[in-house]
């Protein structure tokens, strides 16, 4: 495996938050932090990927309307207060 070295130039709320997760030992330093983030990228992309397929799938059937956001609310009342 070859090993590349890169300059990534960070926010200070973005350098605090890797500190963060290696002193709390999630991770043993700022490298392996970004491997991670980069080695579960393609994993995420492909999960979002799904999700839109879904949502175009459920757009395009059959059984597909317009959201009515009172109606959604209206039902969401009613599971709230009858649950107790």
């Amino acid at each position: 495996m070859v090993i590349r070295r890169k300059t990534v130039t960070l926010t200070g709320q973005q350098d605090l938050w890797i500190k963060v997760q290696v002193e709390q030992g999630h991770f043993g330093n700022d490298s392996e932090y970004i491997r991670d983030l980069i080695q579960r990228d393609p994993q995420a992309l492909a999960r979002v990927i799904a999700l839109r397929q879904a949502l175009n799938a459920g757009a395009l059937s059959a059984n597909a309307k317009p959201l009515e956001m009172s109606g959604i609310k209206q039902a969401a009342r009613c599971r709230f207060y009858s649950e107790d």
